[in-house]
């Protein structure tokens, strides 16, 4: 039975499912258009039977995963260190986090090309420690590239996180600690189950970005490193070949989609919510 406040946003919602299902599907139909006019999974079959087609696939999977997890280590102590500040400092930490948002991610993007280029204060810094004989450029290297991606989907983890921390219960926490538990092992066993389900919502928009992220990906990583995004672009732009453009893209939803649902039901588990 539909509810009566639910009518006026039916509209909505079906514009909604219309707008984002109809160019799935017409997206899906020209995948399954062969070279020679024919019908069928051939496309799939040609990407998934070549072996450079394939490392690009993993390439762009396993760059989500390492990016996902850096940031969870870049992000803990600024965690720590919002749970233990005061009002005032939390509302700095807030700002801080949300700066970056405000800034288009092309202008963040092209930030980072100083910063990782020769001239730039990275180089200059590893010049300057002897950790390196001269400046070195970071450019189109695939460690410069998963600095940049760290920094630039940082919020989308810090946010849900600093959400949720706002209500956990510290009396877990002082309890651990009066029955002999350390700062650290009290802090992880109480504490963090509390916000483990945004810690894995975060984690679901942090790979999400890092693997679609066509700008970044492309600007730092230059022509040498390709990942699917920029897969696309080469089939659509250079070689015209809209209907394997088209099936990388649909293997691209759905590998990323993959991993993104397995967090999702991961979030749903029974002893997670219960600490929520």
């Amino acid at each position: 039975m539909i509810r009566k406040n639910l009518i006026p946003a039916w509209p909505l919602i079906l514009a909604m499912v219309l707008f984002f299902t109809g160019p799935l599907v017409l997206l899906f139909g020209i995948s399954l258009r062969g070279p020679d006019g024919s019908w069928g999974f051939g496309n799939f079959a040609t990407f998934l039977s070549d072996g450079f087609s394939r490392k690009v696939l993993f390439d762009t999977l396993w760059l989500g995963l390492r990016v996902t997890a850096l940031v969870s280590l870049v992000c803990l102590p600024l965690v720590m260190l919002y749970w233990h500040a005061g009002r005032r400092m939390r509302g700095l930490i807030l700002i801080g986090t949300l700066l970056p948002m405000l800034t288009s991610n092309v202008v963040r993007t092209f930030a980072w090309v100083v910063l990782l280029g020769r001239n730039g204060p990275i180089g200059q810094s590893l010049a300057g420690l002897g950790l390196v004989e001269r400046p070195i450029s970071m450019l189109y290297t695939e460690p410069g590239l998963i600095i940049a991606l760290v920094q630039i989907e940082m919020p989308f983890l810090l946010l849900p996180v600093f959400a949720v921390i706002n209500r956990a219960d510290r009396a877990t926490l002082d309890a651990a600690e009066t029955i002999g538990a350390g700062p650290w092992r009290a802090w992880f066993t109480t504490i963090l189950p509390q916000i483990l389900p945004a810690v894995l919502a975060g984690w679901v928009l942090v790979f999400a970005g890092a693997t679609t992220s066509y700008v970044t990906q492309s600007v730092i990583g230059g022509a040498r490193l390709i990942f699917l995004p920029q897969y696309v672009y080469r089939q659509v732009g250079v070689l015209f070949q809209w209907p394997m453009a088209a099936t990388i893209s649909i293997l691209l939803l759905a590998s990323t989609g993959l991993v993104m649902l397995a967090l999702a039901l991961l979030s749903r588990n029974e002893r997670l919510q219960a600490h929520g």
